[in-house]
């Protein structure tokens, strides 16, 4: 294997998914960066953790997928963070989001501070969000980024917690909006978006300085618009087992082939067979065969 070629950061929660067989490393900020670690990159996580046992093995699992961990912080005074998930219809998970834990609680220090200053890429979403004291924090990380990094604004609505405001912010300042096929009437109700998908797209790059649009869809594939281009494409037929995770590891392929300068319908095809894969075996972050990994660590 290559040694990685590109860093790549990710802001937000990392927590326990308390599944219906068992607990499973979770936060798609968590998973993002994971699955870009899978895929070459050299990925970290900007986090928080608790003072507490479930923190620690949260601690020793990055460890042990060899991914750093200077940049998770540990909190003195919250629990590390929980999600109750019920895998509902057609393997989609039903979240209860728990409050007051770590992750709200991010904070900028020199460790990420460092991160950030390095990054090729950044990924941030809206959950970690729901909170002014991290909506503060990712606006100074990205303050402190690279002009010319990457920043990629995986939006990831959990209900209630929808800051219509950091929304707003958050597209502003991305490079790549990764949204689906739920997310975008909320986004069309915001901003007035009108039309059929592939117009409410080209109306989203209009008027914001995105240079990549992606609206997965589900059953249905993905559209990819970029600079006026817009790449529709479908999805193989596969056997469910959920699909926690999927749209997470679609956005690190995404900016992997998007930072690799690959065109739309290479970057579609690799990142939905990636996606794909994920939605066949359990879990947020199954190891990923080296079949779909080679395209991206290739030189």
């Amino acid at each position: 294997m290559n040694p990685p070629e590109f860093k790549i950061v990710g802001i937000g929660e990392v927590l326990w998914d308390l599944l219906p067989a068992g607990k499973q490393l979770g936060g798609a900020p968590a998973n993002f960066v994971c699955h870009a670690r899978a895929l070459g990159a050299d990925a970290r996580l900007i986090s928080r953790v608790g003072d507490d046992a479930p923190g620690r093995e949260i601690i020793e699992s990055f460890r042990a997928r060899g991914l750093p961990t200077e940049t998770i912080g540990i909190d003195p005074k919250t629990p590390t963070g929980t999600v109750s998930v019920e895998v509902g219809a057609g393997g989609q998970p039903v979240y209860t989001i728990h409050e007051n834990v770590a992750w709200d609680r991010i904070a900028v220090d020199d460790a990420a501070l460092a991160a950030i200053r390095d990054a090729d890429a950044i990924c941030f979403g809206s959950l970690a969000q729901r909170t002014s004291f991290v909506q503060q924090t990712i606006a100074d990380l990205l303050a402190a980024a690279k002009p010319d990094a990457l920043r990629i604004f995986d939006i990831n609505l959990r209900a209630p917690f929808i800051n219509r405001d950091a929304i707003a912010h958050s597209v502003a300042a991305a490079d790549i909006l990764k949204l689906n096929e739920e997310e975008l009437p909320v986004l069309a109700e915001m901003f007035q978006l009108t039309g059929s998908p592939a117009r409410q797209l080209a109306a989203l790059a209009a008027r914001f300085p995105i240079q990549l649009i992606v609206l997965t869809r589900g059953s249905e594939g993905s559209m990819l618009f970029a600079q006026g281009d817009l790449y529709e494409h479908g999805v193989p037929r596969v056997q469910v087992r959920d699909t926690i995770g999927a749209g997470d590891s679609f956005t690190a392929a995404v900016t992997i082939g998007f930072l690799r300068q690959w065109p739309l319908e290479k970057i579609a095809h690799h990142a939905t067979a990636v996606a794909a894969y994920v939605c066949t075996r359990p879990g947020a972050t199954p190891p990923l065969p080296d079949a779909l990994r080679q395209p991206f660590i290739e030189t």
